[in-house]
C-alpha cells in the first residue's frame, strides 16, 4: 500500500513509520505545521507543534530512508480546534482539544489530502489496535493499558478508520524506545509530549483569560449565596476543589468543588462533593467505530470519560442523535463537553460528546 506516515517529531511515530517500510508499504513522511509561528504555541519539547519536532522528523525520516515534506495544516488546525477549544469554554463547557485534533486533523483533513493524492491511508504512532472482521475494521484498545489510546481515537468512524494504521498497538512503550535505538533513530530517548500543544506554559486559565477577558464574577453555593469572587467563570471545571477562591469557613467548613459553571451570567457555583455524582449520562453527535448498536435497544458495556479514566459499567441506548448511558455505580466531577466513550470489553463501539447528566 502507498501510505502517509504522520510524523510528530517523537519516538512513536518514527518508530511506526520504520514499521511500516520493513512491512513492505510505499511510505511517505509528513509533519504537520499546526501554526503560522510554531513559537506562539510552544517551544521545547513539551508539545507537538513546534520547529524542534519538524526537525525531529526530518532526521527520523532521513535514517528510516523515506521522502519527507511538511504540510501546512494551520489554518485547519486553528479554525477545527483551537477555535472550538475557545468556544467551548465560553459556552461553560470542558473539551478535549486531543479528541478534536484526531477527528478534524489527523484523520479527516490529513486523511482526504492523503487519499486525493492517491495514498491509501495514514499512519500514526497511536497506541491502538485495529482487527479485520466480517464486518469490517474495529478497533482495539492497544495491550499496553498505560498508552492505551483508543479513548482519543473513538471519534473516528468507519470510513477513517478504513483508511488508519496504528503499527505500535501490539506492543508496550519501553519496548517501542528499545526498538528506536536499535534503528538508530535520534528520538529513541525524547521525552513524551503532554499537555494541550498549544498552550503555553501548560497555564490554561491564563491563556483563556487573554482571550475571553477576565471578567469578576461570583462564586455562590447552591442556595445562591456568595462565597467569594473570580475572574472568567471559563477557567474553572466542574469537580474542581483547589483554586476556588473561597475560604473554607465561608463555605461551612467543608471543601466545597465546582458544580456547575454559567457562564451567562459568569457564577460558579459550588457545593459538596456528594452533589458531584452522576449516575445518568447523554451523549449527542454520536461517532460508530464500526457495526452500530441497535436503535433503542439495550446494551451492556462500559462508559469511560477521560483519557485515562477507568472505564465503568453500564447500561447504554442509542436512539439515532443521542447516547444514553445508566452507570453501574455513580461517577464523579463530569462536565459538559467531555468525550464519552463506549467499550465493549477492549473493542471500541463508538463515542459522543457530553450534553448533560443526571
Amino acid at each position: 500500500m502507498k501510505l502517509i506516515a504522520a510524523m510528530s517529531g517523537g519516538v512513536d511515530s518514527a518508530v511506526a513509520a520504520a514499521r511500516a517500510v520493513e512491512a513492505g508499504h510505499e511510505v511517505i513522511g509528513v509533519h504537520l505545521a499546526l501554526s503560522s509561528n510554531p513559537q506562539k504555541y510552544r517551544s521545547g519539547a513539551r508539545g507537538c507543534c513546534t520547529i524542534e519536532d519538524s526537525h525531529d522528523a526530518r532526521r527520523a525520516a532521513d535514517v528510516i530512508g523515506i521522502p519527507f515534506y511538511i504540510w501546512d495544516m494551520a489554518e485547519e488546525f486553528h479554525d477545527g480546534v483551537v477555535e472550538n477549544f475557545l468556544s467551548e469554554y465560553a459556552d461553560g463547557r470542558t473539551p478535549n482539544p486531543c479528541l478534536r485534533c484526531n477527528e478534524k486533523i489527523k484523520f479527516a483533513a490529513v486523511l482526504d489530502r492523503a487519499k486525493g493524492l492517491g495514498f491509501d491511508g495514514v499512519i500514526t504512532g497511536h497506541y491502538a489496535q485495529m482487527h479485520e472482521t466480517p464486518l469490517g475494521r474495529v478497533m482495539h484498545r492497544a495491550v499496553d493499558p498505560g498508552k492505551d489510546q483508543s479513548y482519543v481515537l473513538a471519534v473516528l468512524n468507519t470510513e477513517q478508520l478504513a483508511g488508519a494504521h496504528f503499527p505500535l498497538g501490539d506492543t508496550v512503550k519501553d519496548e517501542v524506545r528499545i526498538e528506536a535505538k536499535r534503528r538508530g533513530l535520534y528520538v529513541a530517548n525524547k521525552p513524551d509530549s503532554h499537555d494541550i500543544c498549544f498552550v503555553p506554559s501548560g497555564d490554561n486559565a491564563g491563556w483563556l483569560r487573554d482571550r475571553l477577558g477576565s471578567e469578576v464574577g461570583a462564586i455562590v453555593d447552591e442556595s445562591g449565596t456568595k462565597l467569594g469572587e473570580h475572574k472568567g467563570a471559563y477557567t474553572y471545571t466542574i469537580g474542581q476543589r483547589r483554586g476556588l477562591g473561597i475560604t473554607i469557613p465561608a463555605a461551612g467548613g467543608e471543601p466545597r468543588y465546582v458544580l456547575k459553571i454559567e457562564p451567562k451570567t459568569n457564577t460558579v457555583v459550588v457545593g459538596s462533593h456528594e452533589a458531584l455524582a452522576v449516575t445518568k449520562i447523554v451523549g449527542d453527535r454520536p461517532i460508530w467505530c464500526g457495526p452500530e448498536p441497535l436503535v433503542n435497544t439495550e446494551h451492556r458495556g462500559f462508559a469511560q470519560v477521560r483519557a485515562h479514566g477507568s472505564p465503568l459499567a453500564c447500561t447504554y441506548v442509542q436512539t439515532g442523535t443521542e447516547i444514553k448511558v445508566d452507570l453501574d455505580e455513580p461517577l464523579f466531577g463530569l462536565a459538559a463537553g467531555q468525550g464519552l466513550v463506549i467499550y465493549d470489553g477492549d473493542r471500541v463501539v463508538g463515542s459522543a460528546t457530553v450534553a448533560r447528566t443526571e
